[in-house]
């Protein structure tokens, strides 16, 4: 019981860091395409990192080789089925720069609105599943590592999710509640079915850590790296992902031992 409540506090916590990256709406009007790339930029590459140091490799060292790629495949593919059915929402931009409301129509900002939620919802359920992996496998440092990675990269990402949120007519407090709410729900939820999917069943891991990094490089490049190029800025999302990837690195090889 004391394991499932750390795993729910630490993968709520990860979540939440989303709302740390929505409070720049309480100080910007506009944000610029190049810190918007970058931030995307940012997230993709902390996400890939996370994906091949606290889950592939791991994997690797507990189970096969097929068992791990198969996890990754079905991962994957299954991202991209639930991107299918999903009713989906691309994060962009207007060409230049967002100075207000996309559409002025209260009824269809309210469906952008649910649309956004629907798509970071899908985003964050991978995150939270591979924290519960983790630590459902005995690998708290990999989770601690994983759960603080996905921190830091949902800052960027909660940022690039709540401004073109807040031009659907939501004020800034609720801007801030329903990016904070994307990632405090849905992570929590996915830790503690990672979690006891792994304490139930014996030798799972390598394949559920397959399946989260799955998940994840697809959203990264489902998502992340399309909004992110396009409008001229492609070699500052490149810079910033790379840094991402970098940063992860540091921070997987300083907590796991």
């Amino acid at each position: 019981m004391d394991a499932l409540l750390t795993v729910v506090l630490i993968s709520l916590a990860a979540g939440c860091a989303t709302g740390i990256g929505a409070l720049p709406v309480y100080v910007r009007t506009s944000v610029s395409h190049r810190v918007y790339d970058g931030a995307l930029g940012l997230a993709g590459g902390i996400m890939v990192g996370a994906a091949v140091f606290a889950l592939l490799l791991p994997g690797l060292e507990l189970g096969s080789l097929a068992e791990v790629v198969a996890g990754f495949v079905v991962g994957g593919a299954g991202l991209l089925v639930a991107n299918a059915l999903l009713p989906h929402l691309h994060l962009r931009f207007r060409r230049d720069r967002i100075h207000g409301p996309a559409d002025p129509d209260v009824e269809d900002s309210s469906r952008r609105a649910l649309l956004v939620g629907g798509a970071v919802t899908l985003h964050n359920v991978p995150e939270g599943l591979a924290i519960g992996i983790a630590f459902g496998s005995g690998l708290d440092s990999v989770g601690v590592a994983l759960a603080l990675a996905i921190a830091i990269q949902n800052v960027p990402d909660g940022f690039a999710i709540a401004v073109p949120a807040s031009q659907t007519g939501l004020s800034n407090a609720k801007t801030v509640l329903y990016t904070t709410l994307s990632g405090g729900v849905p992570e929590p939820i996915a830790a503690v079915v990672g979690f006891l999917l792994v304490a139930t069943v014996s030798g799972v891991f390598p394949v559920a850590a397959g399946f989260a990094a799955g998940t994840m490089i697809a959203v990264v490049f489902r998502e992340l790296v399309p909004s992110s190029h396009g409008h001229g800025y492609a070699d500052t999302a490149t810079a910033t992902f790379l840094a991402g990837f970098a940063l992860m690195l540091v921070v997987d090889t300083v907590l796991v031992v």
